[in-house]
């Protein structure tokens, strides 16, 4: 699959981080298996990851955590 931003390199698998922000909380998750564009950096990750990144996020806030770094 050619990038959807750039639509010049084909799509690789590869890793992002993701930052999440909501008011003062803070999250940043390294290590997101990803679909990664070695030529302008976009980063697609799938719904599964997506699903489970934000169930992550939503648990690290309940915590009460505002700045947290974390691998996924």
């Amino acid at each position: 699959m050619n990038c959807i931003i750039c639509r010049q390199a084909e799509l690789i698998d590869g890793f992002t981080s993701i930052p999440f922000e909501r008011g003062e909380f803070r999250l940043l998750m390294r290590n997101v298996p990803a679909q990664v564009c070695h030529n302008c950096g976009e980063a697609l990750v799938d719904e599964d990851v997506a699903a489970a990144l934000l169930k992550k996020a939503d648990d690290i806030l309940e915590q009460g955590l505002q700045d947290e770094v974390r691998d996924y």
